[in-house]
């Protein structure tokens, strides 16, 4: 999904600045949402245990290191996230398909239910965010989001075969 930049599109400091600004506010906004619903949770789960269910669910067999790159965590505190999840029933440890010694990481049915439970009231956010920024808006501004995720965009998805 490689776009050429237009080279009209130059933005001045003070665009960027509130673009930076933006996306500090929507990450508070965000952030929010999900500390409101882990708070009823009730289990002393937080911010990290909710990402690794949701991106759990959304790349199966992302294991440690995955989750690591994905969300910017060390190792130890990736796998110590892991653990608290286990420990709780809501994810458990498999040994990979082509690959024994890799211990892949799956979302329990209790997991699942935890992951739409919090999820469930950040992407009612998103959702009235999507809605206000009109159709039209979407597709700009994912494609804005993957530019900044960049190539943790691609980590512990299935690779595919081209053609």
């Amino acid at each position: 999904m490689s776009m050429v930049a237009d080279p009209r599109l130059i933005l001045r400091e003070e665009e960027l600045d509130s673009g930076l600004e933006m996306l500090l506010l929507a990450e508070a906004a965000v952030w929010g949402a999900a500390d409101a619903a882990l708070e009823v949770e009730a289990r002393g789960l937080g911010r990290s245990h909710w990402r690794a269910a949701l991106l759990l669910r959304r790349r199966p067999g992302v294991g440690v290191q995955e989750l690591a790159k994905l969300t910017g965590l060390t190792k130890q505190a990736a796998s110590r996230t892991l653990s608290d999840l286990e420990k709780l029933g809501l994810a458990e440890k498999t040994g990979a398909e082509f690959d024994a010694r890799r211990r892949i990481v799956v979302l329990t049915a209790d997991g699942r239910a935890f992951e739409a439970r919090v999820s469930e009231r950040v992407r009612a956010l998103v959702a009235k965010a999507w809605r206000e920024g009109g159709l039209d808006g979407v597709p700009a501004a994912k494609r804005i989001l993957n530019a900044l995720a960049g190539p943790r965009m691609h980590v512990g998805l299935p690779r595919r075969e081209t053609l």
